[in-house]
């Protein structure tokens, strides 16, 4: 049965401009920092794989510069959480109908972030309701050594779920999460997010700006052929799938 995989940030909801860039500054603030990213310094950001690894490429390294990052990565983390919850971070358009169509047809589904577990987790359950959200895997934070754009994690989602690549599609918004996901053997769709449309997608299967809704049409930027009816579906992820074009034995 194939799987569907997600990473979480621009692609369940499109969190970066008005949810971790503004929990990041307030952070900054809390903790008396004299560092303030603006919207073009926080597009170099979003190219680094994790937000402790953001934080740390803007401090001096000190003696207590660890500690300072993990304090200022947890109160972020929290008021980006706060954000969340108080419904400024909708889910993308599709999320919610094509999650639950994978779920309903026997799909695998699980999400795949550099982010926080608790962000990711809280993303999800706003964007498709806790009881979906309980059905797909979570695989965020630390839990592998080496982020985006290496394809580490989403070798720890092929292994631990015992997936074959040839039957994952992931879904994607940046080039480097594009670059982890091609590194992984993974057939990669995108989602263009806020300060993703001038990545490299070179090598994707279909680039749109967003999954659709049928009510919602999305636009095809690349691989338009696979998007038939104008919204992403199961049937347009199957037909994307390399298992899906082998030939029968004779």
């Amino acid at each position: 049965m194939p799987a569907l995989i997600f990473d979480c940030d621009g692609v369940l909801a499109d969190t970066e401009l008005d949810g971790h860039l503004p929990a990041f500054n307030d952070a900054f603030t809390e903790f008396h920092l004299d560092l303030h990213w603006d919207e073009s310094t926080y597009a170099e950001k979003v190219k680094i794989g994790g937000g402790k690894e953001r934080i740390a490429s803007d401090l001096p390294q000190r003696a207590d510069t660890d500690e300072l990052v993990r304090g200022l990565h947890k109160r972020k983390t929290e008021l980006f959480l706060a954000r969340v919850r108080d419904g400024l971070l909708p889910g993308r358009p599709g999320i919610h109908r094509l999650i639950a169509e994978a779920l309903s047809a026997g799909w695998t589904v699980a999400v795949a972030s550099t982010s926080a577990e608790a962000s990711v987790r809280g993303v999800l359950e706003h964007a498709v309701g806790p009881e979906l959200a309980a059905q797909c895997h979570v695989y965020a934070g630390d839990i592998v050594a080496a982020k985006k754009p290496a394809p580490d994690i989403y070798l720890l989602v092929l292994k631990d779920l015992g997936l074959s690549a040839g039957d994952c599609v992931v879904v994607e918004d940046s080039g480097i999460g594009l670059q982890a996901a091609q590194a992984a053997g993974l057939t990669t769709v995108i989602t263009v997010s806020a300060f993703s449309a001038d990545d490299d997608f070179t090598g994707a299967a279909l680039v749109v700006d967003h999954l659709g809704e049928p009510d919602n049409p999305s636009t095809p930027i690349a691989g338009s052929d696979a998007l038939v009816g104008g919204f992403v579906t199961l049937s347009t992820l199957e037909s994307l799938l390399p298992s899906m074009h082998q030939e029968e034995p004779r």
